[in-house]
């Protein structure tokens, strides 16, 4: 993959994750978890590493958390997000897992 590739991969990415981080707690159907799915599918094949999800993570985090404080409100609610970067690390795992076991 070229470094371009990738450059758009990872936006792509960040894309689909800011999708989730809005969506996680807000939404109850089925629709998401396409999402959770298209996007740990996307890192396993891309051989993203789990630090640069981390990052994508805390990349979002911090312009949300920017967002807040402009809009002149705490950000405090942010920290609930870090359930979503757990529950997205164990779907990735438990990919991983999979594979290794075939």
């Amino acid at each position: 993959m070229t470094r371009a590739e990738e450059q758009v991969l990872l936006q792509e990415l960040k894309s689909d994750y800011r999708h989730i981080l809005i969506n996680y707690f807000t939404t109850t159907d089925k629709t998401l978890k396409h999402y959770i799915d298209k996007f740990i599918n996307a890192v396993f094949y891309a051989n993203i590493p789990v630090p640069q999800v981390i990052e994508i993570h805390m990349e979002l985090i911090d312009e949300f958390s920017k967002q807040l404080k402009l809009e002149g409100r705490s950000d405090e609610a942010l920290l609930d997000y870090r359930i979503t970067l757990i529950d997205i690390l164990a779907h990735l795992c438990e990919l991983y897992r999979c594979s290794i076991s075939q």
